[in-house]
């Protein structure tokens, strides 16, 4: 990616990472990625806002040359992680004049990190100003978005809200500004549900930070620049509420067939009582899409086989997952069959400890599913329908 201009003597000169297809060994990328970084010319001062993961740092190199600028005076790190802060040595070196300028916890993390001396960093206050002459930067503290130390970048004069992780979306592509609202938009869901669902409350709170400002522009460390960032900014506002939609997910895994049959027929049961459905099969289902679909439904049900006495390692995992991701879910239920033992239920309950939801009875089946077992799932398909109704009221 070449350097680009967003607004006047404001480039973009980060990298795209167009084959990347897994994020921190665990978040699939069906869109790769990019890491953003953006260079603030000043009349009297330039500044570097974050920057690049190493691999890519020769890229980021190729862009702060083309963009003209013959010194760099500080390197804004608003977030300590690699994919943002891990060429911050390199420009240290082609630029030594230059200061990091971040908070106190950041500087910590970064000397953790990349063990970058005392003398290189400027530390600043939450709301505290930078001038470049022209130019103003504004910083405002934003902790749990999603790291403790999170701050994010205001340039004064433009209206450029410098966010980092907040509002990002893992998409490669070349455009410089949102073209495909609804892409950008999908990946943004599932970039907020993998690392800022946890954190709903507290990013509810910086959003009110965010309408404080006069933002014209949202310029995120991760996909597209937002040129009309309202759509992102209601959005947000959206997922992190505490309103569910009338949506269950079901999660199955299946080993011989009856569990699968359960869950398509749970599936059938709440599709004709007006209840929106999505069935993931955990053998080849996508992380990320699970964690979006986990946003907005009132109801999820984990469907297991008994492995030994216990849930199937795929369904255990996604019942940790819920419970580091904490959904705003409202009812869990579980289902599964059995042979010669059964300790499914209190294995899936263990793991969902942070899920603040109710747990509807189970359906358990001992062998292939009969009538009782397609009698019980009616009823909890009648149970569900009724709370998302009265959830309604």
């Amino acid at each position: 990616m070449a350097a680009r201009e967003i607004q006047n003597k404001v480039y973009s000169v980060g990298a795209i990472d167009w084959d990347r297809t897994i994020f921190d060994a665990l978040v699939p990328l069906p869109h790769g990625t990019s890491y953003n970084a953006y260079l603030v010319l000043g009349s009297e001062k330039n500044a570097l806002i974050d920057t690049v993961e190493p691999v890519k740092k020769d890229e980021l190199r190729r862009n702060l040359k083309q963009s003209g600028v013959q010194k760099i005076d500080y390197i804004i790190a608003n977030h300590a992680e690699q994919d943002h802060s891990g060429a911050i040595p390199d420009v240290l070196e082609w630029y030594p004049e230059a200061k990091v300028v971040t908070n106190k916890k950041c500087k910590t993390f970064l000397q953790d990190l990349m063990d970058i001396p005392d003398e290189k960093f400027l530390v600043i206050q939450d709301k505290e100003v930078l001038s470049l002459g022209d130019r103003t930067l504004e910083f405002y503290f934003t902790p749990w978005v999603h790291w403790p130390e999170t701050m994010v970048t205001y340039l004064r004069e433009e209206k450029i809200l410098f966010s980092c992780d907040f509002f990002g979306s893992h998409v490669a592509c070349g455009d410089l500004f949102v073209k495909d609202r609804n892409l950008v938009a999908l990946e943004a869901k599932r970039y907020y549900a993998e690392i800022m669902m946890p954190f709903a409350k507290t990013i509810r709170k910086h959003l009110q930070l965010v309408d404080g400002l006069d933002v014209k522009m949202i310029a995120p460390s991760h996909g597209p620049v937002y040129d009309d960032p309202k759509f992102i900014i209601e959005a947000y506002r959206e997922w992190v509420s505490d309103r569910v939609k009338n949506e269950a997910i079901i999660l199955f895994v299946t080993m011989h067939g009856s569990t699968e049959q359960m869950a398509y027929r749970l599936t059938d049961e709440l599709l004709t009582r007006g209840v929106d459905v999505r069935l993931f099969n955990l053998l080849n289902a996508d992380i990320g899409e699970i964690a979006a679909a986990l946003v907005d439904a009132a109801t999820v049900v984990l469907a297991s086989p008994a492995v030994l006495n216990g849930a199937h390692p795929g369904a255990i995992y996604l019942a940790y997952l819920m419970n580091q991701l904490k959904p705003k879910t409202r009812f869990v239920g579980i289902l599964g069959s059995f042979g010669w033992g059964n300790k499914m239920v209190e294995h899936l309950q263990g793991n969902l400890s942070s899920v603040k939801a109710e747990i509807l009875p189970p359906v358990l089946s001992k062998g292939h599913p009969r009538e009782d077992t397609w009698q019980a799932i009616r009823e909890l398909a009648d149970t569900i329908a009724r709370k998302h109704q009265e959830l309604e009221k």
